[in-house]
């Protein structure tokens, strides 16, 4: 599949992001507005078709000096399975900002996928507060 990656909040199609994280078992309730303020608050990546369309994106949170926290991580269903996904991670791990960096991230299916870019199961040590939206 042609895409091109583009990364930075500005090149994000926030409806699009949020239709597809209300598509997901972590964010079905995610509204427009808590959308746009973790975009702004983050580093983005998207997946764009040749037409401009986004069909995938991928959030980073850090602290540019020793973690960066991947989230959000989704693709539109009719795009799954033809490597939007694996461009997504290729040019997360890539960044030069991140490469760095220890990244960590929750996933409740999908240990396979992101042990193909370096990510390794690790101890049940996170804890949570409630979603609050």
């Amino acid at each position: 599949m042609n895409i091109t990656i583009k990364t930075g909040a500005e090149h994000m199609d926030a409806a699009k992001v949020t239709a597809l994280l209300q598509q997901t078992y972590w964010a079905g309730t995610r509204t427009q507005e808590p959308v746009t303020a973790s975009m702004s608050h983050s580093l983005c990546f998207g997946a764009f078709l040749p037409a401009g369309e986004q069909v995938g994106f991928a959030r980073v949170i850090t602290d540019h000096a020793t973690t960066y926290y991947l989230c959000d991580v989704v693709v539109d269903p009719a795009c799954r399975g033809m490597g939007v996904g694996s461009a997504l991670l290729t040019a997360v791990t890539a960044h030069p900002t991140l490469r760095p960096l220890r990244g960590i991230l929750a996933t409740r299916d999908a240990h396979k996928f992101y042990q193909k870019f370096g990510f390794t199961d690790g101890a049940p040590m996170f804890m949570q507060t409630p979603i609050p939206f």
